[in-house]
């Protein structure tokens, strides 16, 4: 009895930390970042050098992955919460079907404030260092990579929504 209580007791401390991590683990210093083109929803050749000065969260996704299907409308939401002057959601699409793919993905599920970016897939999985999917990249204003996850979130989280308002205004001073 007494062990089962001591196992208990000490799950819930192992466990209590995690809540307080945030959801992209930061690296101790800013990395430098390849950017490989990519075009918008409009045809326009772009880089990550187009959003300097605001703070990037780059989703890399394709359609045909579910998870990244299912934390789609979260990046939506998280755009629709924090997206202006000083923060982007970027969602890089690396399917080979073109843009037409991405554009009734967004018509099927709804998606109303997310910016639609297609890249090569090859050239984007290796220059962002990319080997699953969905790879999620937060990027400062210089361009820099402060964290990464790879795999699913829910990024219109509360604790999600706190932690790129942290960098956002950290950025600002």
């Amino acid at each position: 009895m007494k062990r089962r209580h001591f196992l208990a007791g000490a799950m819930a401390l192992a466990a209590g930390p995690a809540f307080a991590r945030p959801l992209v683990q930061l690296h101790d210093e800013p990395r430098e970042m390849l950017s490989p083109p990519f075009v918008d929803g409009d045809g326009r050749d772009l880089t990550l050098d187009d959003f300097h000065g605001k703070v990037v969260l780059l989703n890399i996704w394709a359609t045909w992955c579910v998870p990244c299907r299912e934390e789609m409308p979260t990046l939506d939401a998280l755009q629709a919460r924090l997206g202006g002057d000083d923060f982007h959601v970027l969602p890089l699409s690396i399917d080979r079907a073109r843009m037409q793919v991405v554009r009734q993905f967004y018509e099927e599920i709804g998606i109303r404030h997310l910016g639609m970016y297609l890249a090569e897939d090859i050239r984007a999985m290796m220059a962002f260092a990319a080997y699953g999917l969905p790879t999620t990249i937060l990027i400062d204003r210089r361009g820099r990579e402060l964290g990464r996850l790879v795999g699913p979130a829910e990024w219109d989280s509360p604790d999600a929504v706190a932690q790129f308002q942290t960098v956002i205004a950290k950025g600002r001073s």
